[in-house]
């Protein structure tokens, strides 16, 4: 980083959020000791990991290391091959309908308008009409979509469907947020717009989110807590690191502040030997 960097003032700590701090908050999702096995082939093994109601853990580690799929094992999306997963203190069997799911590339639905679209979570809880269409409006306006409800997704830019796609997850007020390199695909100005509005739209509502991401500073932008997967197979968690930056971020600034740069240094002073490994069991 350049020297200008280094020598940037830190901003005046935010005031805490008047809601619970996730070191006080239950705990709401839990794995237990979960391996995940495809046939012959350990993905990951013995994975423990619990995330508090209102915190933002971001999920790092190399190429292949398993992070989508213990992703999708929280969803109900595959099964562990033992251990086992909770949300709320209820085991996890099968889809769960109390999660909301930010997808790398967005699932919208080509032939459906973006209204249509944030309806769906809705009309699969079989919502009346009239509601849903309410709903729907009213979380288009609140991610800066008032105006285009009726355009379809070929009609709107990258960063317009993703909006359409935080409504779409966000809708059903879910319990758990899981996000799978949810702004990879943008730009990078786009990028940094959509970390902003994530971080505005959750700081209203403080819901547990596990994001996987392989941007070690969205990571540390956007998480209360990162935590490392070592090299696969049989990937386990090696370390985790506290994110004691202040509330609320934004998240070109927050790269500014002294500690951001140290907590980087130190989390990928942890990673990058994990990264080589990888690419050394490729070779």
């Amino acid at each position: 980083m350049s020297a200008a960097v280094v020598r940037a003032v830190p901003q005046p700590p935010m005031p805490a959020s008047p809601q619970a701090q996730p070191s006080q908050a239950k705990s709401m999702v839990s794995v237990d000791n979960v391996t995940m096995a495809f046939g012959s082939f350990v993905a990951v093994q013995d994975v423990n990991l619990t995330i508090k109601d209102g915190e933002f853990v971001s999920i790092v580690g190399p190429t292949g290391c398993g992070k989508s799929t213990i992703l999708n094992a929280i969803a109900g999306l595959l099964q562990p091959a033992s251990g086992s997963i909770t949300i709320d203190a209820k085991p996890v069997k099968g889809i769960q309908g109390n999660i909301g799911y930010l997808f790398q590339q967005d699932a919208l639905l080509p032939w459906k308008t973006a209204i249509e679209n944030t309806e769906l979570g809705l009309m699969f809880r079989r919502e009346p009409a009239g509601v849903r269409r309410e709903k729907a409006m009213a979380w288009l306006a609140k991610v800066g979509l008032r105006g285009f409800e009726h355009r379809y997704p070929h009609q709107l830019s990258g960063g317009q469907r993703k909006r359409v796609q935080m409504a779409q997850a966000l809708i059903t007020e879910p319990q758990v947020i899981l996000m799978d390199e949810p702004f990879s695909a943008l730009d990078i100005h786009t990028r940094h717009l959509m970390q902003n509005e994530l971080l505005r739209l959750w700081q209203e509502d403080r819901r547990a989110v596990v994001m996987i991401t392989h941007d070690l500073e969205e990571a540390i932008a956007l998480g209360d807590r990162v935590v490392i997967l070592s090299a696969g197979p049989r990937s386990h968690i090696i370390e985790s690191f506290d994110v004691d930056l202040s509330r609320p971020r934004d998240v070109a600034e927050i790269k500014l502040d002294p500690h951001f740069m140290d907590l980087y240094r130190n989390i990928w002073a942890s990673l990058r030997g994990e990264v080589e490994k990888s690419y050394e069991r490729r070779d």
